[in-house]
């Protein structure tokens, strides 16, 4: 059945930031037929009309990097980063990831996935219609397995696109404490294949970092995926520079993430590679590191800039990507138009869905959100206010 969704103030968020103030969309079985001005529509036969209104329409969002299934809340340590102690000391303590190491383990995956769907809701209030849900919190193959089915799980619930990525080399779990070469070597040679032959892995993330693993284990990592054909992603520059983002732009790595101490060469070869550079603003607000990643540096070298709510227990309990997107333009300096092809265009090249999703042309999917809104600057400008009006994922309102 085609669909024409018209009277409206459409932001295609392309490479130019379109926007078509007197708009239209015209889309069939899930997929844009046609994006226009409503006067230049083409010809075509019977259709459902959608009046909008004046509303404007932005892509559907995309959250591109997330560790939404987990167990439990890390609450007591975030208090006890209030009282001065940091981050990498709570980790280096026993705490951290390792303390929702063990709530994990503890949780059925009906467990997991109850804890989880009021966080996935969250996201989808605001228009989100594509997330990236990592592993990393199990460290064992059992439980990195679990954790990827409770993702495939909530995609069969909910109308959202899941995009699952195995990060069991997030942390060195205590079955391999002083041995991070072999727990390595394991999941490279064990866990990767086995999970990635059930169907549960679309990516391969690794924590390279003091506290994670270093640039040649990493690098070990990767090469098992390349030989899989899975494309990889990094946790890059967050606490220190290791030199991770250009081993990753060498390995043509779809993101690296965080990037607070990342420098200019950095940004320059993750651009030669197409790597996008994905801003984690509500961790680098919960952690107050205050070292902010080099904003400058990213647009002189034309790096893609995404942003994420990066969810997880620890660093970063957020559940809003719009209030990630304020918090970019405000603690980053990125500009509206930036925010807002940072949460479409560039965060489906951080996932490797720039030819599906993030941009609303012919061809791509029908997903996108329908906003009360006047300008599009607002989507980064309110705090603590949802204008979304309706969500068309695949074509169809869902909300």
């Amino acid at each position: 059945m085609l669909t024409l969704w018209r009277n409206a103030h459409v932001a295609t968020c392309d490479d130019s930031m379109t926007v078509y103030e007197q708009g239209a969309i015209l889309t069939r079985s899930g997929q844009i037929e046609w994006v226009g001005d409503e006067s230049a529509m083409p010809k075509s036969g019977p259709a459902e009309v959608r009046d909008l209104g004046g509303a404007w329409v932005t892509p559907g969002l995309i959250d591109c990097h997330t560790h939404l299934v987990f167990a439990g809340t890390r609450a007591t340590e975030y208090a006890e980063r209030l009282k001065g102690r940091s981050y990498a000391e709570i980790a280096r303590a026993g705490g951290g990831i390792l303390s929702t190491m063990r709530a994990v383990r503890g949780a059925s995956e009906q467990e997991l996935f109850d804890q989880s769907a009021p966080r996935l809701q969250s996201l989808l209030a605001e228009g989100v219609t594509t997330i990236e849900i990592k592993s990393g919190y199990g460290l064992t193959l059992a439980d990195e397995g679990k954790m990827l089915r409770v993702a495939r799980a909530l995609q069969r619930s909910f109308p959202i696109t899941v995009k699952t990525t195995l990060l069991a080399a997030h942390s060195l779990p205590p079955e391999f404490a002083g041995r991070a070469d072999d727990y390595i070597q394991v999941v490279s040679e064990d866990w990767l294949p086995a999970l990635h032959g059930e169907g549960l892995v679309d990516a391969v993330d690794v924590f390279c970092e003091s506290i994670g693993f270093n640039v040649a284990q990493s690098e070990r990592l990767f090469d098992a995926a390349a030989a899989l054909g899975l494309p990889v992603k990094m946790h890059a520059e967050q606490l220190s520079n290791l030199g991770g983002s250009q081993m990753a732009a060498r390995h043509q790595a779809l993101s690296c993430d965080h990037l607070e101490f990342s420098t200019p060469a950095d940004a320059a070869a993750m651009s030669a590679a197409g790597t996008v550079a994905v801003m984690l603003p509500v961790a680098f607000y919960c952690l107050a590191e205050g070292h902010r990643p080099p904003i400058a540096a990213f647009r002189e070298a034309r790096t893609p800039l995404a942003i994420a709510t990066d969810c997880n227990p620890g660093s970063a309990p957020g559940t809003s990507l719009l209030l990630a997107m304020s918090m970019a333009t405000r603690l980053f300096g990125l500009t509206s138009d930036e925010a807002l092809a940072g949460v479409t265009r560039h965060a489906a090249r951080a996932l490797g869905e720039q030819d599906r999703r993030g941009v609303l042309t012919a061809g791509k999917a029908a997903d996108f959100v329908i906003w009360n809104i006047r300008s599009v600057e607002e989507l980064s400008y309110w705090i603590g206010f949802n204008p979304r009006r309706s969500v068309v994922r695949a074509g169809r309102v869902t909300s």
